[in-house]
């Protein structure tokens, strides 16, 4: 039985939530249009403020519009009567939220933001409050009732306020053009920072490590070059140094089958011509799609003379994050 008051419960908040984030589709209106062309018409930062749970709501929402190309950072109502005002510009635009609309910490510094000539734009729910009275734009982020049963809790009116947030940094990525590889410099750190950014010189074998075999020696020099520098393959390359061919284990695996004399062969003669490369200047996760996609773990890079000057092994994609 209490098991299924648990369900009962939590499927009752969930609705209660849906429900009040489906009635905000009504209130994306010229409201929200207004407030995206003042934040794209401005050459300042976005000052995100609030207190309590609608604080914790400022700061993630304030995270996300300086995640997706929008400049932002929180500051706390109370902080900023004590020095952190000095952090805004009149360049800048404040957003405020309040569920009331009445937040001491928060109106006591609306004389603040119109001294310093800073466009206000506010998240309330009550249109008729003195923070929504006094800003610019106002955004409506109301709801009928809590999803706590005793209407006290902020639980609806704290996930609206946070979807309106989403709403409306996603409406400025796209207003902005904001790409992926745009992304991956505001995240260097994530996986697809890493994917994006992350060049095949940056990761490549280089110099001595490069396993180098001329094409002319015997076969046995090869695999001395392939056992000295651990990569299961070597380059081949002609009397001026141009990459001609590779000679992997799989090479060796078919000599075996073939029944070639290892001690008699010359390179040139059991080699992969024409071996699969990669540019330095490419990404990495060029590199990777590469080798998937031909089910090799290793790739040559090679410069504009047609020289080796790179290896790309799987094992240093893996290390990099890019797999």
């Amino acid at each position: 039985m209490q098991n299924s008051a648990h369900i009962e419960s939590a499927t009752r908040t969930i609705d209660s939530e849906i429900s009040s984030i489906e009635k905000l589709k009504q209130r994306i209106d010229e409201q929200f249009t207004k407030a995206c062309d003042l934040i794209l018409n401005s050459h300042g930062r976005v000052v995100v403020m609030g207190i309590g749970k609608s604080g914790h709501i400022a700061n993630k929402i304030a995270a996300t519009l300086a995640s997706t190309g929008t400049p932002a950072f929180f500051v706390h109502p109370s902080e900023a009567g004590h020095g952190d005002f000095g952090m805004i510009t009149k360049d800048d635009i404040i957003i405020a939220i309040s569920n009331s609309g009445a937040t001491k910490e928060v109106v006591s510094l609306v004389p603040l933001f119109k001294r310093l000539g800073v466009p206000l734009l506010s998240m309330t729910g009550k249109p008729n409050s003195p923070l929504a009275q006094a800003s610019d734009v106002h955004l409506n982020v109301g709801v009928e009732k809590e999803a706590c049963p005793l209407d006290l809790a902020p639980t609806s009116s704290t996930t609206v306020t946070l979807v309106m947030g989403d709403a409306l940094a996603v409406a400025l990525l796209e207003a902005r053009g904001f790409s992926p590889e745009d992304f991956a410099f505001s995240h260097p750190g994530g996986s697809l920072g890493r994917k994006l950014l992350l060049k095949t010189s940056d990761i490549m074998l280089e110099g001595q490590s490069i396993p180098r075999t001329d094409k002319n020696e015997k076969l046995g020099v090869a695999l001395t070059e392939m056992t000295t520098k651990g990569l299961g393959m070597t380059t081949v390359v002609d009397q001026d140094q141009k990459l001609v061919g590779i000679f992997t284990d799989g090479d060796l695996r078919r000599c075996v089958d073939q029944g070639v004399d290892i001690q008699k062969a010359l390179v040139k003669e059991v080699m992969t011509a024409s071996p699969r490369t990669i540019s330095k200047d490419s990404l990495a996760v060029e590199a990777l799609n590469t080798m998937e996609s031909n089910k090799i773990t290793a790739l040559i890079v090679e410069d504009q003379d047609e020289a080796p000057v790179g290896i790309i092994h799987m094992h240093d994609l893996l290390r990099a994050g890019i797999i």
